[in-house]
């Protein structure tokens, strides 16, 4: 199964905050959208950096609540991994666990198109197996 499968069936929508918008601000983004991340973009098509929960916790601690009142670029990962909607699932379920990514953003021509978290490949996994169990049975019963 492709990446882009995936953002058919989930839609290609990605919320995301801009670089000097406050730690405050994109906790309310998460918490509106029950999400874990956000992409961090200067103009919605670029991708700066990516800010999830984990990145806000481990900065509370390191740092203290003043973080709140910072900018999201102080806390966001800058070196973010991507992957296209050409991609192969499997792979990207490879990559997920190696590197311990929970979301991975959707780049097309340079552009971002997408985001995919860990239960959208888990979720796909299953749909695979199921679909496959259900012809297997379908072909025994022939």
């Amino acid at each position: 199964m492709l990446i882009g499968t995936i953002l058919r069936a989930k839609g290609s929508e990605v919320a995301t905050v801009a670089p000097g918008s406050t730690v405050r601000e994109l906790l309310a983004v998460l918490a509106e959208r029950n999400i874990g991340a956000v992409v961090v973009s200067s103009d919605g098509l670029t991708i700066d950096g990516i800010v999830s929960e984990r990145d806000v916790v481990r900065r509370l601690n390191d740092r203290g609540a003043e973080i709140l009142d910072g900018p999201v670029s102080v806390i966001m990962t800058t070196e973010v991994r991507t992957v296209g909607p050409g991609d192969n699932v499997e792979e990207l379920r490879r990559t997920m666990t190696n590197h311990r990514v929970r979301h991975m953003p959707v780049v097309e021509n340079g552009v971002l198109t997408g985001i995919v978290s860990i239960g959208d490949v888990v979720k796909s996994a299953i749909e695979e197996l199921e679909s496959e169990n259900a012809s297997l049975v379908d072909y025994l019963h022939r």
